[in-house]
């Protein structure tokens, strides 16, 4: 694929989001960032302004050390204990800034999958950026909270409603926009009871119509 493109996943909590953008990273051959490897990826290269250039200008010996350093980290985000309870918190603008700017420079490297973040604002001015926003019924969504942290309904229910309600609030203080508002996506899918992978088919099948990669 020659045309660079951006994918960007917005979700509620429990729709197996992550999953379903790892999929899609592996069918279409492009990495997935989200919020941890972010994190990691500050924190072992200390991605300043000066950094990123270097990304921009392809230093082909960095980028391969880097590739290296995704495919480690993404063994280790894959372990069952990851993204347990992920409640984001409302950080600085500054902070914020330098997130988008990291997104900005990686996705002008390559084409890649964006998760959360407030993508679909970040790149609301990409020509050959498609955003998709998931969203699954309570019950679908209260099933798979409750097996994947071996807690009972209850608790599954208020956690979704926490983590809903701290993503809504991420988002509006940093893009002014609500998460739930269609007109920011390209695609909004109900995934309630499809297998991920059949989910991340259909997604890149409208990526490819829409962007011609």
């Amino acid at each position: 694929m020659d045309k660079k493109f951006i994918i960007t996943i917005g979700r509620e909590f429990g729709t197996g989001g992550r999953q379903i953008a790892m999929e899609l990273g592996n069918l279409l051959g492009v990495k997935v960032y989200d919020r941890k490897l972010l994190d990691a990826l500050k924190e072992k290269y200390n991605l300043t302004q000066e950094e990123m250039d270097r990304i921009k200008a392809k230093k082909v010996s960095w980028w391969d050390e880097f590739t290296k350093f995704y495919q480690q980290a993404q063994t280790w985000a894959s372990r069952p204990y990851y993204e347990t309870v992920y409640v984001p918190q409302v950080t600085s603008e500054l902070l914020y800034e330098e997130e988008e700017r990291i997104l900005k420079g990686l996705a002008a490297q390559e084409s890649c999958v964006i998760l959360g973040r407030t993508g679909f604002h970040i790149f609301r001015n990409e020509p050959n950026a498609f955003k998709v926003f998931l969203i699954a019924d309570k019950p679908f969504r209260r099933d798979k909270v409750a097996r994947r942290l071996n807690i009972n309904e209850g608790s599954a229910d208020l956690l979704i409603s926490k983590v809903d309600e701290a993503r809504e609030t991420f988002t509006q203080t940093f893009s002014e926009k609500s998460r739930y508002d269609a007109r920011n996506y390209d695609l909004v899918l109900n995934v309630s009871g499809l297998d991920p992978k059949s989910v991340a088919e259909f997604i890149a099948g409208c990526v490819k119509q829409k962007i011609k990669i």
